[in-house]
């Protein structure tokens, strides 16, 4: 099964386009801004089920399958895996809808642990759900 006939795990969280400042000398879009824009996403959704401020602690199994390139909208989805005392365990993943096309594929997923901590950054107890 190709990556392009799979769908998305989890809720449409960030939706960007990539613009030209965000690309290395060969005009691929810098992983670092693919993964800022992952942490981003991830951080609304710890802060949707923490409800409250979270911080990025960990990522694991970050992996890139397909370069983003100028013009692609990129559309980011977030899905809680796992809630534990303080922490969530957030699978991520990265699609690109290639400019001009209708064509959608898989770029990168990984997996985000996020703390929820109060105002003095100290971590707090997340929420059971309502």
């Amino acid at each position: 099964m190709s990556e392009a006939s799979i769908q998305p795990r989890g809720d449409l969280t960030v939706r960007t386009i990539a613009m030209p400042a965000d690309t290395n000398a060969n005009g691929d879009i810098f992983g670092g801004w693919v993964l800022s824009q992952m942490d981003q996403a991830g951080g609304i959704a710890g802060v949707e089920r923490a409800r409250g401020r979270v911080v990025t602690v960990k990522v694991d199994t970050l992996t890139f399958i397909q370069p983003v390139k100028v013009g692609d909208v990129l559309c980011v989805y977030t899905l809680v895996e796992h809630v534990g005392r303080t922490s969530m365990r957030i699978h991520i993943e990265a699609w690109a809808r290639r400019f001009r096309q209708q064509q959608r594929d898989k770029v990168t997923d990984a997996t985000f642990t996020f703390v929820a901590v109060d105002d003095a950054g100290r971590p707090r107890v997340v929420p059971p759900l309502d």
